[in-house]
């Protein structure tokens, strides 16, 4: 999954991406709605505000139409005195946010040098940044697990003895379910807290805590987007470099990987975040908050760090 998604050569991220929105092959709430850009720019304005910070980052930000969004709307006294970062790996998308955005930004290759650079002291966000990290599947089989590995030709279940930190063998879960860790999200934070002094985190995505997390998914929740279809089971694997993949994100993990340096401040669904930006005769507004569509399907953890 990691070279499927950020080969520097070969990887859907680094070369292959072709947008995102109606042209891609996948939209997000922020190519669809102004009311996520206006909602972030308000928590980004108190935030900023109380824990006394001068700098923003944002992970991940695609083609840099939410940090436009952002800028966009943030009170003008703010927008004057906060300086705006973006991490970003991605060449090609970089050149997109470029074009975009001129010279309004700061650009990082990673979070460690974004933060290095704010001194430690930054509020930070994302939106559908952390459903991108590589995660390991594994699958309960009688009194133990199994883990998936790719052959090039086949899928191999293997019996592990060793179980990454996650919540979700906490579960009793049924015969055969699979599950996703995203071990690779947890060594980002690992890496990345050490570096963060002071601020707030809002993490945007969809997923939800261990316990509702498989609720009709027997078979996990890793999954592609081709030209807007949605690919499951071995498709999902298919086509490596020219297909987006994601798996939804466990909430609970969050929480518990970040819980000896953050301060939760709330959890909340998409839909109750942006209430007070929705434009009820804007259709795509409506959308956003649906509750069988994103409204739910999609949380918004903020999170303090803690002195």
């Amino acid at each position: 999954m990691a070279a499927a998604l950020h080969d520097p050569d070969q990887g859907y991220y680094a070369r292959r991406i072709r947008g995102v929105g109606q042209r891609g092959d996948f939209t997000t709430t922020a190519a669809i709605s102004p009311a996520l850009g206006k909602a972030i720019a308000a928590w980004a304005n108190r935030t900023l505000t109380s824990e006394g910070c001068g700098d923003l980052i944002e992970l991940g930000p695609g083609e840099g139409t939410l940090a436009k969004s952002v800028l966009g709307h943030l009170p003008w006294h703010r927008r004057l005195r906060t300086r705006l970062h973006l991490v970003e790996s991605s060449a090609t998308l970089r050149e997109k946010q470029q074009r975009l955005l001129g010279n309004k930004v700061r650009w990082h290759r990673n979070i460690q040098d974004a933060l290095d650079a704010c001194d430690g002291k930054a509020c930070l966000y994302s939106n559908e940044f952390a459903d991108a990290f590589p995660v390991r599947r594994f699958r309960k089989s009688g009194d133990h697990w199994e883990e998936l590995s790719l052959l090039p030709d086949r899928e191999v279940w293997l019996p592990i003895a060793e179980l990454p930190s996650s919540t979700l063998f906490q579960t009793p879960w049924a015969e055969q379910q699979v599950i996703e860790v995203h071990e690779s999200y947890h060594q980002w934070l690992t890496q990345m807290l050490p570096h963060w002094r002071k601020g707030r985190l809002l993490t945007i995505d969809y997923g939800a805590r261990d316990k509702d997390l498989y609720h009709r998914q027997p078979g996990g929740s890793l999954r592609a987007y081709f030209h807007h279809q949605c690919l499951t089971g071995s498709e999902a694997c298919a086509r490596p470099g020219h297909q987006d993949l994601t798996t939804d994100i466990n909430f609970s993990d969050l929480l518990h990987w970040s819980h000896s340096a953050t301060e939760l401040i709330a959890l909340t669904p998409q839909a109750e975040f942006l209430a007070p930006f929705i434009d009820a005769a804007n259709p795509a507004d409506q959308y956003a908050i649906d509750p069988a569509g994103p409204g739910t399907a999609f949380l918004c953890l903020d999170q303090r760090r803690m002195s």
